[in-house]
């Protein structure tokens, strides 16, 4: 595993990023995150970091000021910008102080893995595929994240389930939509869509016990704006319309 620092002054895209990225099947671990580049350097004084992961533009000590400084120092530490389209003159600058490449914000899972898989392979041809932390260190950070992830997006789905979507939840963790989706397929083997269907109709299930519930207004209350569709997803899931299953229970037909 190749160390990791991230650096950026917004708490939210800091953790999100060092958190709930799969950093160690790309062979990083996240040793630090920090909100300014004079930060980054007094982390470089105590520990050895492999790569930075910096926003360009910060308080304090920009990441193109972390750059020019630890080029002056002829540190070799790796430098990736975290950076909005706007920014692009500074990247310019930021390449002559040895900076590896460039993350557009919003960061997007594609991108980042691209950037960080090529940097990966440069960093094996350099150090002849070295490790420089502990396997165990990095996939226990990652599992502990992923955990969290998950917990979140079942909890964010769990309390808004009549208007819970894809888009929301990534909004929620602070990352893209296609990478919430991929990740949540990949660690509890169900994709986002149908966990979202089984919540619904758990709670439809519920509110079928309830007499006093028509189907048209469970319809609404799990999120529904067409009773039939809501009654055909219902069928899909139990086997059994909604009247039938309130009459006769999820029991087999």
């Amino acid at each position: 595993m190749y160390r990791l620092l991230i650096v950026d002054d917004e708490y939210e895209i800091r953790n999100g990023i060092s958190s709930y990225f799969p950093w160690d099947e790309l062979g990083f671990a996240v040793v630090g995150d920090k909100e300014n580049g004079q930060e980054a350097l007094e982390f470089l004084g105590q520990q050895q970091v492999d790569v930075i992961l910096t926003d360009i533009k910060m308080p304090v000590m920009s990441g193109l000021e972390l750059a020019r400084e630890l080029h002056n120092r002829n540190d070799r530490t790796k430098i990736v910008f975290l950076t909005g389209h706007k920014d692009f003159e500074l990247v310019k600058e930021a390449l002559i102080y040895g900076a590896r490449d460039y993350v557009v914000k919003p960061t997007k899972y594609k991108e980042l893995a691209q950037v960080f898989t090529k940097l990966k392979e440069e960093l094996d041809r350099e150090q002849g595929g070295r490790k420089t932390v502990p396997e165990g260190a990095g996939a226990g950070q990652a599992a502990a994240g992923s955990d969290v992830l998950v917990a979140r997006i079942k909890a964010y789905v769990d309390e808004n389930y009549k208007d819970a979507g894809l888009k929301d939840v990534a909004r929620i963790v602070h990352m893209n939509p296609y990478y919430v989706s991929s990740y949540f397929k990949k660690k509890t083997g169900s994709s986002f869509s149908d966990y979202l269907i089984s919540v619904k109709m758990g709670k439809a299930a519920e509110f079928l016990a309830d007499p006093s519930y028509r189907t048209y207004e469970i319809s609404d209350l799990v999120g529904y704006s067409n009773p039939k569709n809501f009654s055909k997803t219902f069928k899909a899931f139990y086997g059994k319309n909604p009247r039938d299953f309130r009459h006769e229970g999820p029991g087999e037909e």
